[in-house]
């Protein structure tokens, strides 16, 4: 078995490794090459976490496995971020254990890689100005991707609390753009492609604020109840995602579904995109990608990141 630390990744993986991967996933999954396993997600009453797995096969990769992990909302007092997972990998042709990666880095890039295939193949023509929903620990990720991804000239920014948002100006000014904490009316009024990554609980994004062509990518809502967007938006926009069952059980498109505003008929896989079976956002004026996250992305960025890793003398074999 090869072991990748957590402290390898970061000279291993890149941002264009891993688009490339996750949008290579997404079109496995659209031509039925590539499935996922249903999601484990459970509270352990204990330090108020969340833990799970998200696992899947991709018969075009041969890549199988899992990762598992969840969140930890009081690990800033162990020093860790919250977000803590590791990626198993297994032979699909034995079943053998074949490599354990870590994750924390590596779900941050496939998160923020995820949101950015969304924009190249969603957003409205010309978008330019990026607008940023949220100033935690993923942030930071999802601006760099989508700067560089995109042609954005400048980011605006909301948080809950204002005293976060110098993480969106510090990485704006490492990305040479200019930055401005705005209200959410005016972020939805001007932003050409708005980015949302929180852990709220009820919607911060209203219809009332979204005004012209726009490309919402929620990368929040990963689990029951969580919610960033008012389902009266998500009814008006054309919807897509990146696995539909979850869209309707534990993503953002949950509440809308839950009202029956919205089925899952209404909801297209962003992979249907990529293959060229659906045009996409065609005369939409509003398009939102949910981002649930699913395993085949970790199990993606993990092969990839192990490849290099043996390639570069940074990975570790041991016996099991």
């Amino acid at each position: 078995m090869w072991v990748v630390p957590e402290g390898e990744i970061a000279g291993l993986m890149t941002p264009e490794a891993a688009f490339d991967a996750v949008e290579a996933v997404f079109a496995a999954m659209a031509r039925g090459d590539a499935r996922n396993f249903p999601v484990v997600r459970e509270a352990i009453g204990h330090e108020d976490a969340l833990y799970g797995f998200k696992g899947g096969f991709d018969g075009a990769g041969l890549t199988l496995g899992l990762k598992a992990g969840g969140y930890w909302p009081n690990n800033a007092g162990h020093g860790l971020i919250n977000h803590q997972s590791t990626v198993f990998l297994f032979d699909p042709d034995t079943g053998r254990v074949s490599a354990a990666v870590g994750g924390n880095l590596l779900t941050a890039l496939r998160t923020a890689a995820a949101s950015a295939v969304s924009s190249k193949y969603l957003a409205p023509q010309g978008a330019r100005v990026l607008g940023m929903i949220g100033a935690g620990h993923q942030s930071a990720f999802q601006m760099r991707a989508a700067v560089r991804f995109g042609a954005f000239e400048r980011v605006i920014g909301w948080n809950p609390h204002p005293a976060m948002l110098t993480r969106l100006a510090d990485t704006a000014a490492e990305l040479g753009l200019p930055f401005e904490a705005v209200d959410l009316p005016r972020l939805g009024a001007e932003a050409d492609v708005i980015i949302s990554i929180t852990s709220a609980f009820a919607p911060l994004l209203m219809n009332a604020h979204v005004k012209g062509p726009t490309h919402i990518a929620a990368m929040g809502t990963d689990t029951r109840g969580k919610q960033e967007l008012d389902p009266a938006l998500v009814a008006r926009a054309r919807l897509f995602t990146d696995e539909v069952a979850q869209s309707v059980g534990i993503g953002e498109f949950q509440h809308a579904a839950a009202q029956k505003t919205v089925s899952a008929d209404d909801i297209t896989a962003l992979g249907q995109v990529i293959i060229g079976r659906h045009e996409g956002r065609g005369d939409a004026e509003v398009t939102i990608f949910d981002g649930t996250g699913v395993g085949l992305q970790d199990l993606a960025v993990a092969a990839a990141v192990v490849n290099l890793a043996k390639q570069q003398g940074k990975a570790i074999e041991v016996e099991i």
